[in-house]
């Protein structure tokens, strides 16, 4: 079966902690990152940055993620991201996480 693309909206919790939680796992969450990106399953993806970054390095905060990954259905694009640190600690509102399918129109970064 070949493998769709879906597109990944996760916004951070807004709660107190939620960045210094992000801190503390990112290390762990950018090296299965790595390996993912490397093996194609994460075709293109970064930070979310707050508002104030525009105007302020020193205020600049990830807020969440977004990225596109390739899966063959939505259920497996689920667990992924339900497999995903930022998502078992905490860090992502479970709430809020988007997944849809997804159609590049300029094909992805290699």
């Amino acid at each position: 079966m070949s493998s769709l693309n879906f597109f990944v909206y996760a916004p951070d919790k807004t709660e107190e902690g939620t960045f210094q939680k992000r801190l503390a796992v990112r290390e762990q969450h950018l090296v299965v990152a790595r390996e993912n990106i490397a093996s194609k399953k994460i075709r293109f993806g970064g930070a979310l940055l707050n508002e104030e970054s525009l105007v302020s390095e020193e205020k600049k905060k990830l807020i969440g993620s977004t990225f596109v990954i390739s899966a063959v259905n939505m259920e497996e694009a689920r667990k992924f991201v339900q497999d995903d640190i930022y998502y078992t600690t905490g860090v992502w509102d479970a709430d809020k996480v988007v997944i849809t399918p997804f159609m590049a129109a300029t094909g992805f970064p290699e």
